[in-house]
């Protein structure tokens, strides 16, 4: 039987789905397109999978607080200066200042990023407009990346644990592609009608 959930502190997307992974011991947030999650919880994991899309796991290694988002830029104009890039923006700002809020500083943060893959071919290459996003996002704000595993012919299952920083990726077959690349697209059509707004900036 899975034990309540003993985060004391977290944010995040409002539709956030958990479970107990018996595997890892663990409660298991799943974070879906569009969403993110943060916790200080140490029996908490944070999971996705990710074809196209970007996961970016931050924490505060001091606080032991942290999180991970799920995104990726709409299709069509997908130039790094269009108004594509407020979504990825939206979703890295939202990550960062709820750890801000929950008491993280900019100077303690670890980032670890996953995904951009090129899971569809003969198609444009929007995994790697969202990992060119994401490292230029990075820098502009002065934070530098601790490890990565981006790009390539392949789709990741991730689970991060954000307490500990330890991260978990599997390289999934080619026959999750398909199903994953379905998702993302359904989702990238929603991007097209819904602009997020642009009136978060980070704080500390």
């Amino acid at each position: 039987m899975a034990l309540a959930s003993t985060a004391t502190r977290h944010e995040g997307s409002p539709d956030i789905q958990k479970h107990w992974d018996g595997h890892h011991g663990v409660h298991a947030a799943r974070v879906l397109p569009g969403q993110y999650y943060v916790t200080d919880c140490e029996t908490e994991m944070i999971s996705t999978v990710l074809g196209s899309c970007i996961a970016a796991c931050i924490r505060d290694r001091k606080l032991r607080i942290g999180g991970m988002n799920h995104f990726m830029l709409p299709a069509g104009d997908l130039t790094l200066d269009g108004m594509a890039t407020r979504y990825g923006a939206y979703a890295m700002e939202h990550l960062i200042n709820d750890i801000l809020k929950l008491g993280g500083r900019r100077e303690n943060l670890e980032i670890k990023l996953f995904g951009g893959g090129k899971i569809m071919r003969g198609m444009t290459d929007v995994g790697q407009k969202n990992i060119d996003f994401v490292t230029r996002f990075l820098e502009t704000e002065g934070l530098e990346v601790e490890a990565s595993d981006l790009g390539r012919e392949f789709s990741r299952k991730v689970n991060y644990f954000p307490t500990s920083g330890r991260v978990l990726v599997k390289r999934l077959r080619s026959l999750h592609d398909t199903s994953i690349a379905q998702e993302e697209q359904a989702y990238s059509r929603v991007l097209a009608d819904e602009a997020p707004g642009n009136d978060i900036e980070l704080f500390d």
